[in-house]
């Protein structure tokens, strides 16, 4: 979900357009029983409210437990619905990316842009880009890979994510309900175990990365219910080559909404897990010092017989983005032991305000 990560919910986007004019548009809904087809359904889909391609990776090379992340988000605001114009507001697109540096610190930048000024998406296949940033499938008669590029000040990335297994359809073949309620769900395919081969750029010295990497799909026009503020998410690659998503809707108390888990094991085989085969129990927290947030970045997490404990490559790993709006979350590389062992992506939303920056 969630970059992603996740962040193309109201949590993130309201404000950016105004009520009355986002009530004017008529956004479709994630309809159970869709039917998924590939490559469409790796492209975007601008009818819907909100998108996101979202990758998380962690990098055995240039240093081991290094962690990375890039999401291209795409929003229908519901302006200039109306307009002719190709420059039109009708869809803005905002990325983020980042790189932890285990025990030291993390590195972030953005960039935010309207289609068709300085950025743009596909709706055939995954080619979505903002500037030189990039996020792009390509696929031969004998080969299939994404191709990711960044670069900032700090740091840059180009990378080569290449399929060792299947993609994952969460849900219900590709339907993630993320309420009791059944209109509140999304589009979500997941694609864990990519290969990673290529290069990373910090401090201006250009090294050879490789490691492993998670890929996330996820389109949806309502999501989170009026009592839900944020949620809680993890994708592991497990070592011994299985994948696991797990993740849970918050309320303002900080209890369960909805939950769901799926686990495909290093055979392929897939167990799905419903809300109350799913619960996350904060081990330790960390206080930001910048919105004063405090973060579970330690947890236990059960999955209907399995549990196991996160633990972040390093605590600080908190997002404070401003374009197209202010918004701070907790995306950051963690391991993961107990029942099932692996490294991969916690992201915990709502519980900053933008207020507080």
């Amino acid at each position: 979900m969630q970059r992603r990560s996740f962040l193309l919910t109201p949590l993130l986007l309201a404000g950016l357009a105004p009520a009355a004019a986002a009530e004017a548009v008529r956004y479709p809904p994630a309809r159970r029983g869709t039917r998924l087809a590939f490559p469409r359904d790796h492209g975007a889909h601008p009818a819907f409210r909100h998108e996101w391609w979202y990758v998380t990776g962690a990098l055995d090379a240039p240093q081991r437990d290094m962690g990375f992340q890039l999401t291209f988000f795409r929003n229908r605001p519901g302006l200039a619905e109306g307009l002719s114009s190709p420059l039109a507001a009708s869809q803005i697109l905002f990325a983020h990316a980042a790189v932890t540096l285990p025990g030291a610190r993390l590195l972030h930048a953005e960039r935010a842009a309207r289609a068709n000024l300085g950025a743009g998406f596909s709706a055939v296949d995954c080619d979505v880009h903002i500037g030189a940033w990039q996020m792009r499938r390509h696929d031969t008669a004998d080969s299939e890979s994404f191709r990711l590029k960044m670069q900032d000040a700090s740091f840059a990335f180009d990378l080569r994510l290449t399929p060792t297994q299947p993609m994952l359809l969460q849900g219900d073949g590709g339907w993630s309900q993320k309420s009791p309620r059944p209109d509140l769900a999304s589009h979500y395919v997941s694609w864990p175990q990519l290969q990673v081969e290529g290069a990373l750029v910090l401090d201006g010295k250009r090294q050879p990365a490789r490691g492993r990497a998670w890929f996330d799909h996820e389109w949806s026009s309502t999501v989170l219910a009026a009592d839900s503020v944020g949620w809680d998410w993890i994708g592991i690659n497990l070592n011994d080559g299985g994948a696991l998503m797990a993740f849970r809707i918050r309320d303002a108390a900080g209890a369960s909404v909805h939950a769901h888990a799926a686990l495909r094991d290093k055979d392929g085989r897939l167990q799905q897990f419903g809300a109350d085969q799913v619960s996350f129990t904060p081990l330790r927290n960390w206080s930001s010092p910048r919105t004063g947030a405090r973060y579970p970045v330690q947890m236990e997490i059960r999955v209907g017989p399995y549990a196991v404990r996160t633990s972040p490559m390093l605590d600080d790993q908190e997002l404070v983005s401003r374009r197209p709006q202010p918004i701070s979350y907790w995306e950051g590389l963690v391991s993961v032991t107990g029942a099932l062992a692996g490294r991969g992506y916690l992201e915990m939303t709502g519980y900053a305000s933008a207020l507080n920056l």
